[in-house]
């Protein structure tokens, strides 16, 4: 079965009602991109976990605004130049950046 014609979640699990090579041509761009974030994530917060684990032995703060607000920066300046709407990156950013707090102070113990 082509992937245009894959069961969609879209039409109750029924196969798309009429393939389309140009539309699944894109879905599949997006799908490999999707899967690469993923892995992208998944290498940023293994990092991140021997960062937070590295501020935990050395008594470091699990936050650091000064950083934070430096790559926000960055970021959004970034995001411009990429034609990407700055709020939405800097809303995303801030989402990773929590939950990298959140982890670094589990392993403080707190």
């Amino acid at each position: 079965m082509s992937q245009e014609t894959q069961p969609s979640p879209d039409h109750g699990g029924q196969p798309d009602p009429v393939p389309d090579p140009v539309l699944a041509s894109f879905r599949k761009s997006i799908d490999n991109i999707d899967a690469a974030l993923i892995h992208i994530l998944a290498e940023r917060f293994r990092i991140t976990q021997a960062v937070g684990e590295y501020k935990a032995r050395a008594t470091l703060p699990p936050a650091d605004p000064d950083r934070e607000a430096r790559q926000i920066a960055r970021l959004r300046k970034l995001s411009e130049e990429a034609d990407l709407d700055p709020e939405f990156s800097e809303k995303f950013l801030r989402f990773i950046i929590d939950e990298v707090i959140r982890h670094h102070e589990q392993a403080r113990g707190g």
